[in-house]
């Protein structure tokens, strides 16, 4: 792993998407860009390119702090709580 703070460094093996879309989108038959895993409890949520911005919202709501992208071909993990990206 490639940088990172003390909520990335402290993961165990990586939450991996489960299925390709966004499960709160998915509830109100909404459109989704850019996926996120969070890596406390499993969840896929559209990133703030979304109009929903559902895993910002979940991260801020949860105290989850750390998502990793669930783009095909993307490898990077992102700390809400320090603004901190590493790569994997």
């Amino acid at each position: 792993m490639t940088g990172g703070c003390a909520h990335i460094k402290g993961l165990g093996p990586l939450l991996t998407a489960k299925a390709y879309e966004c499960e709160s989108c998915i509830k109100i038959g909404a459109h989704w860009m850019h996926l996120r895993t969070c890596q406390t409890c499993g969840v896929t949520l559209c990133f703030d390119s979304s109009p929903n911005r559902h895993a910002s919202r979940h991260a801020a709501s949860s105290q989850h702090a750390v998502a990793c992208s669930a783009e095909p071909g993307e490898r990077w993990l992102y700390c809400y709580a320090d603004d901190v990206l590493a790569e994997y």
